[in-house]
């Protein structure tokens, strides 16, 4: 294939992952009862992983705060129908990104060797999984916390928080784009360990450096500086590092 059919080809990928992104958001966009109920669950103080969090903590003490409810507002008049498009974008691209990486491995594959091909499967596929997983472990566990915290706190009793349902939005979003980035630490350590970039005694002999760099990685990332949540963001940040040793190969000794 010349250069200019393989420019055709790609065009051809790109519009069948935009059409199937649009039909799953048009889906979304329909069911908007039922999408936002799963996107408001996070700040209900019944939802489940928030309830097994919090209930360590007595009620006087709690760094969560004791409001039953926290309620958004809308302070634009087209805000909620523009969050309404984005968010049902949002849903349909999660849904179809399976769809869009087996679309684009299938239009790259026939440039890899077949020892590559051999990796690169799975290699796709585990950094889908990771990815997602570190979006849910953001709903589940990051984000209800946080949204406690923030929603809650107060310098006095004088001055109400009203969150705006934008803020929610924004905050949950770019809160699953950075743990779903996160989670990609193995696949990427994996993959630098294939290439000899990487390797275990590097990752062993710099674990302090690592530590810092999790800290500091895990306060930009969170809106709240408390203890408590840096310790939730960064736990897990600590844990994949040490499991992207035990995945990365030792270096290589020549005789």
């Amino acid at each position: 294939m010349t250069f200019w059919d393989h420019l055709e080809e790609l065009r051809r990928v790109l519009i069948r992952c935009l059409i199937v992104v649009a039909l799953f958001a048009i889906l979304a966009f329909i069911f908007k009862d039922e999408v936002f109920l799963v996107i408001f669950a996070p700040k209900s103080p019944d939802f489940l992983s928030f309830r097994f969090v919090a209930g360590g903590f007595p009620s006087s003490i709690s760094p969560f705060g004791s409001t039953p409810e926290i309620q958004l507002i809308n302070t634009e008049l087209t805000r909620q129908f523009i969050i309404h498009m984005m968010t049902s974008f949002y849903v349909g691209l999660i849904v179809a990104a399976p769809y869009i990486l087996y679309q684009l491995y299938h239009f790259v594959s026939p440039a890899l060797y077949e020892n590559e091909r051999r990796y690169s499967t799975p290699l796709v596929i585990a950094s889908y999984l990771m990815f997602m997983l570190g979006v849910l472990f953001n709903y589940f566990v990051v984000f209800p916390i946080t949204f406690r915290f923030l929603g809650n706190y107060q310098v006095s009793d004088d001055v109400q928080n009203l969150i705006s349902l934008e803020s929610y939005i924004d905050t949950l979003v770019f809160l699953s784009l950075a743990m779903g980035i996160t989670f990609e630490i193995p696949i990427l350590s994996w993959l630098l360990g294939r290439l000899s970039i990487l390797h275990r005694h590097q990752m062993q002999q710099f674990r302090r450096h690592a530590i810092v760099a999790i800290l500091l990685i895990a306060a930009i990332i969170t809106p709240t500086s408390d203890a408590f949540t840096l310790a939730i963001v960064s736990l897990p940040m600590y844990l994949l590092y040490e499991l992207s040793i035990l995945l990365v190969p030792r270096k290589r000794t020549t005789k």
